[in-house]
């Protein structure tokens, strides 16, 4: 079974307050858009079962190196979690072909462990509920409930407050990925205290439809901490509203930045420009529902 994982911008991202545990609390508009990673699940044969007997019942491959291949990957604790769930305990082999880069503010990892979500209740057939599957996505981390229905949400809480927002325009889109993670523990560990006091009432408009309106939503919180220790993040944002976006943003807790385009036309034009800046990653997307 092959599924396409797709990669999420933050339109808006607020931080507006912080709970006891430390958990920073926010008010943030996600969508997904058209970069994908494909998971592929695959069940080894009865006969190979002896085989693997001494090795670990889920194996996951990657092409990319940096990407942790045991417990650490939120794809394995997927697996892992649903098997519990459902009392199933079968080899597994994961692959999974990134195309997300790692570190971007993209919700790679998060969106990869849904795959495995989705893929194994379909594969064997437990007919667990969206809203049961977000249940056990939220025991992985605080953006994987979004993943599940994959559709632009209104998100609040530390992210498992979802809200479904109207279905969106095609909005095109060059996402630039400077060529370097950034960690989001670091980055809400140096937010500074007037950005998260608890109890402000902050209400997101959502005037999605209009791209000038659509413009001036674009608010990240992260945004100032990042680019204060990673200013290449703001050269990136200059330099995609320089190539014609109407309105540029870092994504979640960074590294990444899109730029948001009138017409697929001036976007791709954007992105041909952008894929040669030295050191950068540029991929051409669009918002998809």
């Amino acid at each position: 079974m092959k599924i396409r994982a797709p990669a999420k911008i933050n339109l808006s991202l607020r931080v507006v307050g912080k709970r006891a545990d430390g958990y920073h609390l926010l008010d943030t508009i996600m969508v997904p858009v058209s970069l994908y990673d494909e998971i592929e699940i695959r069940q080894p044969r009865r006969g190979a079962a002896a085989a693997i007997q001494s090795s670990p019942s889920i194996e996951i491959h990657c092409d990319h190196p940096q990407v942790p291949l045991g417990r650490d990957n939120l794809a394995y604790r997927a697996a892992e979690l649903i098997m519990a769930k459902a009392k199933i305990h079968r080899p597994l082999a994961i692959h999974i072909a990134k195309k997300i880069p790692i570190g971007a503010g993209l919700g790679g990892g998060s969106t990869d462990a849904a795959a495995v979500l989705l893929g194994l209740n379909r594969l064997w057939k437990l007919r667990l509920s969206a809203r049961q599957l977000e249940g056990l996505a939220l025991r992985l981390g605080a953006d994987v409930p979004f993943f599940i229905r994959a559709k632009p949400a209104r998100a609040r809480g530390i992210g498992e407050k979802l809200k479904l927002l109207p279905k969106l325009r095609r909005r095109w889109l060059v996402l630039v990925y400077p060529g370097f993670p950034v960690g989001t523990a670091w980055v809400y560990g140096n937010l500074p205290p007037k950005l998260t006091k608890v109890g402000v009432n902050t209400s997101i408009a959502t005037p999605l439809e209009s791209l000038d309106r659509l413009a001036k939503l674009l608010i990240n919180d992260l945004e100032q901490v990042a680019i204060k220790r990673y200013p290449e993040i703001g050269v990136v944002k200059t330099k995609l509203t320089l190539a014609g976006a109407v309105g540029v943003l870092m994504s979640g807790s960074g590294s990444s930045v899109f730029g948001v385009f009138k017409s697929k036309r001036s976007a791709e034009q954007a992105f041909r420009r952008m894929r040669h800046e030295e050191g950068v990653q540029a991929f051409l997307a669009h918002v998809v529902n």
